[in-house]
């Protein structure tokens, strides 16, 4: 990454070791913790597969049907293609879906960024671990049932986890992804799941058309800033001049937008993924993750405000882009799905945007010179938009407000051998939703936290010390009464440090790192800590 760029990148990811297999990525408390005689002085050649926090997918009881969707080994960018058919034995109304990842990789490797397609829709996007000589184990869970729509036919698959394998790098990727299907009363999800077409009018655009009678619709993009460069770790990028080896026009401000036919719809800032291999220290993810790693979850826009326009069947032009990054720079993936659900008794649902209002985008980064270089950073900006649809159930109006803001303090001294960030992001959204019977509404507050500090010292040791956050309030009401509620707390916290620029067996690496996800509200709780010391896993509870 650009912090202590180069070489150091380079040492730190030619580090490897073994797992002690005693639990998958999805292990729970009867995992059993580590004995703290157990934890080596240093880290050695074995170390525990990587965990996670967060919970499991629940399952329903009763019948179940999986399928492989995908199998594969990737050594380059070559996708693998297959076609997946539907279950027999479960009919083709579920009550859940539930995709699961099992992926094994040993030697060295960097991280690497994967995607699954089915239908063309992507319905799974994730990272990697970085492995051991002797190999690593890990397995990812998701609630995939709103895309019932797709699953219900066969499709062609494609699976991409880009790699590169040679004399250095000899990490194979082998996964298996299956998808089980639980029988029973069928979930609500969306009636009908679309991609983006390429445009026809020569501008090299992406078009919608949805279908006439659509009453709601809301784009999911997966955005990621990954695929080397500056933009993998874009909230450490600094305005042009700046003596920073990551410069980025005005600074590391960042905003996912998205556009129907060149109308600003809908703004959101994207998550600060850290991948395992960031902030130079891949100790520091060895067996615990940053959050959101390994399931990469989409930023959701409401776009029924945009119905009555969208519905007169003919193709309109979307478009998303990230604000702040330099012209002509890539990083940026942004796929793109729209859930749609229909008026089954109507054919054609009329109805227009009523409000627009757009706030001036404030995005300042200063630049202060120094022993110790700094650049303070800002950025906040709105948006509002209204529609209504007439539905064979009455007009419906939603209201959809978002509000985004950022602040950051980076520190850095020359060469970069201190190198230290502190920021803050929020995310909050209001959609109402009023149209037979009291007015609905769904209030999200986000917030994302990165405070971490990297340091080159005496005898090429570097440290990394960083806490990451993702914390999430929603409340639901209806005609002005909390109906339902909800708070997510998931941190992440490490302490690594290990000599660079030697061979591996003189890296003398020492680290500590832990997690604890935490959610409450209206349906109950959940909470869980995982802590580890040398990758010996020395602490699995879980209780409310």
């Amino acid at each position: 990454m650009s912090m202590l760029a180069g070489a150091t990148l380079l040492a730190s990811t030619l580090l490897g070791a073994a797992p002690a297999r005693s639990a998958d990525g999805l292990s729970s408390s009867a995992d059993a913790l580590s004995p703290s005689a157990d934890v080596p002085a240093e880290f050695g050649s074995d170390w525990h597969d990587p965990i996670i926090a967060a919970p499991p997918v629940t399952k329903p009881s009763g019948r179940s049907c999986q399928v492989t969707v995908a199998e594969a080994q990737f050594r380059d960018f070559t996708p693998y293609r297959g076609t997946y058919t539907p279950p027999d034995g479960c009919g083709d109304s579920w009550s859940k879906v539930v995709l699961r990842m099992d992926g094994k990789v040993k030697g060295r490797q960097f991280d690497r960024l994967g995607h699954l397609h089915v239908g063309g829709v992507e319905i799974f996007r994730t990272s990697t671990p970085q492995p051991s000589p002797d190999g690593i184990e890990w397995s990812v869970e998701k609630d995939v049932t709103r895309y019932s729509d797709t699953l219900r036919r066969s499709q062609d698959v494609e699976m991409l986890i880009g790699n590169v394998v040679d004399d250095t790098y000899t990490g194979i990727i082998d996964v298996k992804v299956t998808l089980t299907f639980y029988a029973g009363r069928q979930a609500a999800t969306p009636d009908r799941i679309l991609t983006l077409a390429e445009g026809t009018d020569g501008s090299g655009g992406t078009t919608l058309t949805t279908p006439r009678n659509s009453e709601r619709i809301v784009a999911e993009v997966y955005a990621t800033g990954s695929g080397g460069g500056c933009e993998e770790y874009w909230y450490l990028s600094v305005p042009d001049g700046a003596p920073y080896s990551c410069q980025a026009d005005r600074g590391p401000y960042r905003e996912v937008q998205i556009k129907v036919d060149g109308q600003l719809a809908g703004i959101a800032a994207p998550f600060p993924t850290v991948w395992t291999g960031g902030w130079s220290n891949p100790f520091l993810w060895y067996v615990v993750p940053g959050p959101r790693a390994f399931d990469i979850k989409p930023i959701e826009y409401d776009l029924t405000p945009f119905a009555g326009l969208l519905n007169d069947g003919r193709p309109h032009r979307v478009e998303v882009s990230v604000v702040g990054v330099p012209e002509g720079q890539s990083g940026w993936s942004t796929p793109v799905n729209v859930l749609v659900w229909q008026d089954a008794k109507s054919a054609h649902v009329t109805g227009k945007l009523t409000a627009h209002k757009l706030g001036d985008l404030a995005d300042s980064s200063t630049y202060t010179p120094g022993s110790e270089h700094r650049v303070d950073t800002e950025g906040d900006h709105r948006l509002t938009v209204a529609g209504y649809v007439d539905t064979s159930h009455g007009r419906v109006t939603t209201t959809v407000s978002r509000s985004l803001a950022n602040t950051s303090t980076h520190r850095w001294t020359d060469g970069e051998t201190t190198d230290a960030l502190d920021a803050t992001w929020t995310d909050d959204e209001t959609v109402t939703v009023d149209g037979r019977g009291p007015a609905r509404t769904t209030r999200t507050q986000r917030t994302y936290t990165m405070d971490g500090t990297t340091t080159l010292g005496a005898a090429d040791r570097l440290r990394t010390v960083l806490t990451l956050g993702d914390r999430a309030a929603v409340t639901e009401s209806v005609g002005g009464r909390r109906t339902a509620w909800s708070r997510l707390d998931d941190e992440y916290a490490g302490d690594a440090t290990y000599t660079v620029n030697v061979p591996r067996d003189q890296r003398h690496a020492v680290g500590t790192t832990g997690e604890r996800y935490r959610i409450r509200g209206s349906s109950g709780c959940y909470d869980r800590s995982l802590s580890t010391v040398q990758g010996v896993l020395t602490e699995d509870r879980s209780g409310c």
